[in-house]
């Protein structure tokens, strides 16, 4: 699959602590925003050209044309601290549970995007977060410390 460079999706390093600001703010509205998970074209680790689509929860924004984001995979990580579980959900048609790899930091430009699949309900965003906020120390906004 060719991609236009300047629109990947990339893995980037994590943010230094306290400069990102997690918030729970969806809108499905056709643009990725914190909160939602939406499919994206996500390289393989070998950074070797290859990847799959796949679908990724958006924690953050990264400028105007960018979001933060953390890949999922229905592949049970279970204990693996690396990995939190996040249940099903209508991103994932088979209904199968999903993990989400809190080891791996995406730059999803909001042209890569594929689609909208569902926004993740406040209580799960939170988990999320405070995995996040405590492996990074990044901040994070209201409720619970995502909003």
């Amino acid at each position: 699959m060719v991609h236009d460079r300047s629109t990947q999706t990339v893995e980037v390093r994590p943010p230094a602590r306290h400069a990102l600001r997690l918030a729970y703010e969806p809108s499905i509205d056709g643009d990725p925003d914190a909160g939602e998970i939406v499919w994206t074209w996500v390289p393989y680790a070998e950074r070797d050209g290859r990847g799959k689509d796949r679908p990724v929860l958006v924690i953050a924004t990264h400028g105007p044309d960018r979001v933060y984001a953390v890949k999922l995979t229905s592949r049970s990580h279970d204990g693996d601290r690396d990995f939190l579980s996040i249940g099903s959900g209508p991103w994932d048609s088979r209904g199968r549970e999903s993990w989400v790899d809190l080891d791996q930091i995406y730059s999803v430009h909001t042209r890569g995007m594929r689609r909208e699949a569902s926004a993740l309900d406040i209580d799960r965003f939170t988990r999320v977060a405070y995995e996040l906020q405590r492996r990074y120390g990044w901040s994070a906004d209201g409720a619970g410390g995502a909003r």
